[in-house]
């Protein structure tokens, strides 16, 4: 049996884009890249570590608002380039406050609906 480090291809820039899914919803949740650091965090304490490219740096998924994200089962595609994490979301996955980060919607026209309910608010979780 593999060691699922080994089945990975990371990037040029050491990353891997992983879908993160609620286990019990089915819905997607949000797309995030890791690291090899933050895979092997996330295997280790079985929540959900990222990196985040926009700030350069390792990071828990809630560590902020506290919505973490508890590792259900993972999966890896045929290529080994992108991870399919199923999990147990704690309130709410979307840092605008969202149970999903796809919480948008296109009309027939074009337009943008927003179709979710906003869970928290995300200026006094974040003091924005």
């Amino acid at each position: 049996m593999s060691n699922i480090l080994e089945l990975i291809k990371f990037d040029d820039k050491g990353l891997v884009p992983a879908i993160i899914q609620d286990r019990k919803t089915k819905a997607v949740l949000t797309l995030c890249y890791m690291s090899r650091e933050a895979l092997e965090k996330t295997l280790d304490e079985g929540l959900i570590y990222v990196f985040r490219r926009s700030k350069g740096r390792l990071m828990l998924k809630g560590e902020t608002s506290g919505c973490t994200q508890k590792v259900r089962s993972l999966c890896i595609d045929c290529a080994g380039n992108s991870i399919l994490f199923q999990v147990d979301q704690k309130r709410a996955a979307c840092h605008e406050g969202y149970f999903t980060c796809y919480f948008r919607t296109m009309d027939k026209i074009g337009g943008v609906k927003v179709v979710g309910k906003r869970v928290f608010d995300p200026c006094k979780v974040y003091k924005k």
